[in-house]
């Protein structure tokens, strides 16, 4: 028996289904909408997709507001609660952590919310570590504020090691921009060349405007059930199932990393889907990468193992990536392009979800298999999803 072998119970394999998932009717600039809104319009939509009712739901998993005032304002009084914070990539522990729920039968239907005043910021929590925490002591005071002070050093370091340049983040935005292109939806949709992105105002270096994400409003939600109940569901029919999963996190202080040029949360989080699921890299035929800024697809790419040490870049260059390419990444344009609430992690799943059901704005030509994975809290964590548009 490896690290790995937590089947047990229907957990990984396709037993669990996503049978709801929408994000909030407006992304972009909302203060009209308060956080708790964003949370409500999400959900309700998700529920609705599934063709449930709030009545079905047993379960809430929900950061940013508290899932416990969620599931008030939303007159739930769920049996089963999940809070957990690990930034971005929360999203997708709750996916993993709601199938475990349903798996052991400490919930039927897990609602996951999310909802973000990222620009707005109506009814927003107050940014920043607290003085208390070990990144308010010991980064903070040196002038290492997140995330555009904490993410250059590293990026430098990788950049440097890899045998790159500030080209290489520029072919990233370019890249993702080509998406967004296609998607009305997206927050920034206008063609940019590498250039361009490079002459652009310089906001911490090495990252120009265009490789830091756009700052908007918004939310999304998801359902989860069994596949059996997905089965007797009207959306069964567009329901997705959770083929592995994987989580992990390393530390909260970048500054500690064991490699600021690699992460281990990535290396572990992403091995453990793709043992679960039963997979290998070339059975992925769309791919997710968390990119708050430039530099993360880079990483990713590595880290998952979809390329070798160095060759990450090259990869995005050579249109890989892209629309023609043989592994189509971040599909909806991105935290660069499409949205970005300051977690990114829901829209990632979100787009993934879309795609394997054949309703995308962009859509990937026979999509079976997508993998997305989220980073939290400035490579503090890492999770990773694997789900299919088929039951195996």
């Amino acid at each position: 028996m490896t690290q790995w072998d937590n089947r047990i119970g229907g957990i990984h394999g396709g037993g669990i289904a996503i049978v709801g998932a929408a994000e909030t009717p407006e992304i972009g600039i909302l203060p009209h909408a308060s956080v708790l809104e964003l949370h409500a319009q999400a959900a309700r939509r998700a529920v609705r997709d599934a063709g449930l009712t709030f009545a079905d739901v047993d379960g809430i998993a929900a950061v940013g507001t508290q899932a416990i005032e969620v599931a008030h304002h939303l007159g739930l009084t769920p049996r089963w609660i999940d809070g957990t914070m690990v930034g971005g990539c929360s999203f997708l522990v709750h996916v993993r952590h709601a199938a475990a729920a349903i798996a052991s039968g400490a919930a039927n239907v897990v609602l996951v919310t999310h909802g973000e005043s990222g620009r707005s910021r109506v009814g927003s929590m107050r940014f920043g570590p607290s003085a208390a925490s070990p990144a308010g002591q010991f980064e903070a005071p040196y002038g290492a504020i997140t995330p555009h002070a904490t993410f250059t050093v590293p990026a430098l370091r990788f950049l440097h090691d890899r045998g790159m340049g500030r080209e290489d983040l520029a072919k990233v935005v370019v890249a993702q921009r080509q998406w967004a292109a296609k998607n009305p939806r997206a927050f920034r949709r206008d063609p940019v060349t590498v250039a361009e992105v490079l002459d652009g105002p310089m906001i911490s270096y090495p990252f120009t405007r265009d490789m830091c994400c756009v700052v908007t409003d918004g939310g999304g939600a998801l359902v989860l059930t069994s596949a059996e109940r997905a089965a007797d569901l009207p959306s069964g029919t567009r329901a997705v199932y959770l083929l592995g999963s994987g989580e992990a996190v390393e530390t909260p202080l970048i500054s500690q990393m064991e490699d600021p040029t690699s992460s281990r949360a990535f290396r572990q989080s992403s091995a453990e889907a793709f043992h679960t699921a039963a997979i290998g890299h070339a059975d992925v035929d769309h791919l997710m990468c968390y990119d708050a800024f430039a530099h993360l697809p880079l990483y990713m790419l590595e880290d998952l193992g979809f390329t070798g040490r160095g060759e990450s870049g090259a990869f995005i260059a050579e249109g890989h990536t892209g629309a023609s390419g043989r592994l189509p990444m971040n599909t909806n344009g991105g935290g660069l392009s499409y949205t970005h609430t300051g977690m990114y992690g829901m829209f990632a799943i979100q787009e993934a979800v879309r795609q394997l059901r054949g309703e995308a704005d962009a859509q990937v030509p026979d999509a079976e298999i997508s993998f997305v994975h989220g980073v939290g809290m400035f490579f503090a964590a890492g999770a990773s999803l694997v789900l299919s548009r088929r039951r195996p």
